[in-house]
């Protein structure tokens, strides 16, 4: 009965610091509540360790947070690692022939028409982490045009940066000759000389990191991105790139490791940073009229459920 009394005070007094009128007097009681709660969650977790050092091997198991992560929505789309269907599918995809060895990258970068300056350290930032890429003007060029001449001049990709407000905004990859094309929103974008004691980058060939993409749909993307980087990595150069994917949102981070003995290895980020989310993924070249669609974001039916991921 005290602890349902707790409860209702507690919730009274809530409601009493947002009935205060005085902005000031307001923040004090909310940082006052705020301290309370966290010395309370110390004490809880004070005497559940000492719980646990009392009953020693008969403790019970640790308790997990429950985070979005680990509370998903069950997919069917998602891939086990055994599936012959999509390891068949694999085999047969677009980007088959890189896999085989049979084709090595070489990347055409593009822009809109007059790319502002922070477009275009971003594409040069760009080229910096994909090795055998290029930066070519546009030239007012539709970008169904561009393609064809792309192929003929032997480049395994296209990647279209777009802007708005002299900020780039969008990332358009289409992988040549036969797709698929997809189209991500870009944020976050922090340049290199904007992260503190950065590292030096090279032109060495980097090793790469694709995780945490599980669905058929990241999967497609997941191969996408790793065909624009060369089949074997110089690890000389220490060098690490790193595309993440968590809610849908793939990180993007470039880091060198340094080790400074035999026992102990640490990270020196390199940069750029930005953040990719996918908005549609198309298959074949790009074509924005008669183009199919793999998959494509639906605010109004996808962004209803926070436990819901696609990637």
């Amino acid at each position: 009965m005290s602890e349902v009394n707790t409860v209702n005070d507690r919730s009274k007094q809530g409601r009493r610091t947002s009935l205060i009128k005085n902005k000031f007097k307001r923040q004090v009681l909310y940082q006052k509540e705020k301290l309370r709660k966290a010395k309370e969650k110390r004490e809880r977790k004070e005497i559940r360790k000492r719980k646990a050092e009392q009953l020693g091997e008969e403790a019970p198991p640790k308790q997990r947070p429950r985070t979005i992560e680990n509370s998903r929505v069950p997919d069917e789309t998602v891939v086990q690692g055994d599936d012959e269907e999509v390891l068949h599918d694999m085999e047969e995809d677009e980007m088959a022939a890189y896999f085989r060895g049979s084709t090595n990258p070489n990347i055409l970068i593009i822009s809109i028409s007059r790319p502002s300056r922070k477009t275009h350290l971003f594409m040069r930032e760009l080229s910096h982490i994909l090795p055998n890429s290029e930066i070519r003007s546009r030239r007012n060029v539709g970008l169904k045009k561009i393609i064809p001449v792309a192929i003929g001049y032997g480049y395994t990709d296209v990647i279209a940066v777009n802007q708005d407000r002299r900020q780039p905004n969008a990332i358009l990859l289409s992988h040549l000759p036969d797709g698929p094309t997809a189209h991500f929103k870009l944020t976050g974008v922090k340049a290199v000389r904007h992260i503190t004691r950065h590292a030096r980058t090279t032109l060495c060939y980097p090793e790469v990191m694709l995780n945490n993409f599980t669905t058929r749909v990241g999967h497609t993307v997941a191969r996408m991105i790793a065909v624009l980087f060369p089949h074997s990595p110089q690890f000389s150069a220490r060098r690490v790139v790193t595309f993440h994917n968590q809610r849908d949102f793939i990180f993007f981070r470039q880091h060198r490791y340094i080790f400074k003995d035999s026992a102990e290895v640490r990270l020196r980020e390199v940069g750029p940073r930005f953040t990719l989310k996918l908005r549609s993924l198309q298959r074949g070249t790009f074509d924005s009229t008669t183009g199919e669609y793999i998959w494509l974001h639906n605010r109004n039916q996808m962004d209803t459920n926070r436990r819901k991921f696609h990637l």
